[in-house]
């Protein structure tokens, strides 16, 4: 008896905490489509502030400076992180482990700060050049993390048949590494185009007078009110954002489950 009630106490517990963490998010969701101007009360289903949301020329374009800085970013992060992740799987430095993920564990807000007097010293003026070097500083460990475990389960047998066979250390990396941590490499840049979009702190620190992105676009909306307006960019983003996570997941579980 005692059992079952610890038992029914802590599935309690863990629905309590659930209900916390997504009951608002399923309340933004839902009255993104109520047909009022104020979050106040229920009022009947619509889809005016998607349509309106869509018309909204400051809001487009605050969502293309987000995808340009996130393609890019992720890419160049791709990259960077790939090579630091074979480089973490291959030398076992600590000194290398310190400069990769570091930004990791740093609070974003002394990111932020820190890019900032960066940009300042060496006179970088702050715009969509500022915020896409700020997000791969900052994204770049995350990818070198995947590309890390892939590594590290994959089979080191296969690469030194490889080279038993004749190919050179760059053939056996292309021909036979790549494409067997290319899932990984690949959940590296969804995550980090995911990072990316959402980012509020270090944007906010690195962008510019004249640049707005997706958060910064919302964040100066809901300083006015929090119209549903804001609730339906706010649901596209977060859609968009889990399937991302949901895609990275499929591809390198590993990564998730540890």
């Amino acid at each position: 008896m005692n059992r079952r009630a610890h038992s029914l106490s802590l599935m309690l517990a863990g629905f309590a905490v659930y209900a916390f963490l997504y009951l608002p998010l399923v309340i933004v969701v839902i009255y993104s489509f109520n047909d009022s101007q104020m979050n106040a009360e229920w009022v009947g289903f619509t889809l005016h502030w998607y349509r309106k949301l869509f018309a909204d020329d400051q809001m487009l374009q605050a969502a293309a400076n987000s995808l340009i800085i996130g393609l890019v970013s992720s890419a160049a992060s791709t990259v960077l992180g790939t090579m630091a992740g074979f480089a973490l799987h291959r030398y076992k430095s600590r000194v290398l482990q310190l400069l990769v993920l570091t930004p990791i564990a740093i609070p974003e807000i002394l990111v932020g700060v820190s890019l900032l007097i960066f940009f300042v010293m060496l006179n970088v003026s702050l715009g969509m050049l500022s915020i896409t070097l700020a997000h791969i500083a900052f994204s770049l460990g995350f990818v070198a993390i995947v590309v890390r475990a892939r590594l590290a389960g994959m089979d080191e047998s296969l690469t030194e048949a490889a080279r038993d066979c004749g190919a050179t250390p760059w053939q056996a990396f292309r021909r036979v590494t790549l494409p067997l941590i290319m899932p990984g490499v690949v959940a590296g840049a969804l995550m980090a185009f995911t990072l990316s979009i959402d980012d509020f702190v270090i944007t906010f620190f690195t962008a510019g007078a004249n640049i707005q992105t997706l958060p910064l676009q919302i964040y100066s909306m809901i300083k006015i009110s929090v119209t549903p307006e804001v609730n339906a960019v706010s649901t596209l983003l977060m859609a968009l954002t889990l399937c991302l996570i949901v895609i990275a997941s499929k591809l390198s579980p590993n990564v998730f489950r540890s």
